[in-house]
């Protein structure tokens, strides 16, 4: 694999298991709600794609009913379920890594950029990004290739044939594609790897460390 100069990473389910407070967060909105609570199954797939087209998809909300349940969410997530999230063992070596050797880092996640500070400064890992790039809170920038497109442009990045995408869904797949870069699933997350080869990830990551190997040793 060639050396890659940027490397853009998604968040949720390739920095951080963000899980627990993301599927807690969806809990509550259905409760407040009152909305039949989706099986576990269901629940899992709010993991990686943007917020408001996981609750009109899984929950078949119309538009007012999905604002109300992402106004409900948030309610409990700045609180609590932003921080009931652990950073995957082996990726604040990995960034300190990438700085050592010279790469630029960006991130490019579909959370809303205010949520992804504050859980980067949280676990102490902001310094190793040279940009932290995320959806707008009023949803008018939610879209995975949107979001990747505003990450190129604020960090910079013109050589798109030494960039890549780190991403474990397929949302981040085809919105690298969009983007004219290759993608490095990382299969650790929240993906299966049929969904990762079937969106056009160029690589699969099966652990941290496999990550590091690609990325530092091609």
């Amino acid at each position: 694999m060639q050396q890659y100069q940027t490397i853009l990473f998604d968040l949720d389910g390739t920095l951080t298991d963000s899980a627990p407070g993301i599927l807690n967060s969806v809990r509550y909105a259905c409760r407040k709600l009152e909305l039949p609570l989706p099986e576990e199954a269901v629940l899992r797939r709010f993991l990686g794609p943007p917020l408001p087209a996981s609750f009109q998809e899984y929950l078949h909300l119309d538009e007012a009913g999905t604002r109300r349940a992402v106004e409900a969410f948030r309610e409990y997530y700045p609180a609590k379920g932003i921080f009931e999230n652990e950073v995957y063992p082996g990726i604040p070596a990995l960034l300190a890594a990438l700085k050592g050797a010279g790469r630029r880092v960006v991130m490019a996640t579909s959370k809303p950029e205010v949520f992804a500070r504050r859980i980067m400064e949280h676990f102490s890992l902001e310094g190793y990004f040279d940009a932290i790039c995320g959806a707008t809170i009023d949803e008018r920038r939610t879209d995975k290739g949107d979001v990747i497109a505003y990450a190129l442009e604020t960090a910079g990045v013109t050589d798109l044939q030494h960039t890549v995408m780190v991403g474990d869904r397929e949302h981040d797949v085809k919105g690298a594609a969009r983007n004219g870069l290759p993608c490095i699933g990382a299969l650790y997350g929240y993906g299966s790897a049929a969904e990762l080869h079937a969106a056009g990830a160029v690589a699969l990551a099966g652990t941290v460390a496999d990550l590091h190997a690609m990325l530092l040793h091609g």
